[in-house]
């Protein structure tokens, strides 16, 4: 039984997000890392993006726990993933009268969890 939480509109770029899920995906051996480890490197990442997916994966608990009564130690991360969102387009001036546009990128971030077999 899977359980997924999605956050969409993260005001984040996607590449800086990548960097943080691909952290929490598999543990050094390779398997899927169980959810109290990644909650535990989450909280003291440094990055930026860590927070919102520390938040995100908190609520994917939540979901697991509501949908098929899982306990926290028997859940693991089956997949993580960052897609793109939409760019807000802004405008900077620059030298001699021009201006410049400045991408302001957005992500969808989404987690899936189930109980570990």
């Amino acid at each position: 039984m899977e359980s997924k939480a999605r956050l969409r509109n993260l005001r984040i770029s996607p590449t800086k997000v990548r960097l943080v899920t691909n952290m929490i995906k598999k543990d050094n051996s390779g398997r899927p890392m169980s959810v109290g480890a990644a909650l535990g490197l989450l909280k003291f990442c440094s990055k930026g993006a860590s927070r919102p997916v520390y938040k995100l994966l908190e609520s994917a608990i939540t979901n697991a726990e509501e949908q098929f009564s899982a306990d926290i130690d028997e859940l693991v991360i089956v997949n993580a993933f960052v897609d793109e969102g939409p760019t807000y387009k802004r405008y900077k001036p620059a030298a001699m009268g021009r201006a410049t546009r400045i991408r302001k990128r957005t992500s969808h971030v989404t987690i899936i969890v189930a109980k570990e077999e």
